[in-house]
């Protein structure tokens, strides 16, 4: 996967905005001004995924290319390898669950509406 297959991916979430907040470099996606997914975008070597802990920890344990989220809290988030063997399909997967996972912290009212868009 590369940035643009990337980017293109998580903007077609609904409710998905993208945004440098930090300096030029870092490209940061949100949803209902939650973030759920960010990368370098000049370098492009890792993303960094909000998880559910359990998960994180497993996730870490099986596979090399994802570690603690650098940077980040260790607990919430993993950073992914994006020049390791992992798939592009596990990686929209693990893109999905961090998605999913903000969305589910949200309002019921706002989940209604997000849910709705994705239907």
């Amino acid at each position: 996967m590369n940035i643009e297959e990337y980017r293109d991916y998580c903007l077609a979430f609904p409710e998905v905005t993208e945004s440098f907040p930090f300096d030029d470099k870092v490209l940061v996606f949100k949803v209902a001004n939650k973030m759920f997914a960010l990368a370098d975008v000049d370098e492009f070597q890792s993303i960094n995924l909000k998880c559910d802990p359990e998960r994180a920890v497993q996730l870490r344990e099986e596979y090399h290319e994802i570690i603690a989220g650098y940077h980040m809290n260790k607990k919430h988030w993993n950073t992914v390898d994006m020049n390791g063997s992992l798939s592009d399909e596990f990686i929209r997967e693990l893109i999905d669950h961090s998605y999913d996972l903000i969305v589910s912290g949200l309002p019921k009212k706002v989940q209604a509406l997000i849910n709705d868009q994705r239907s």
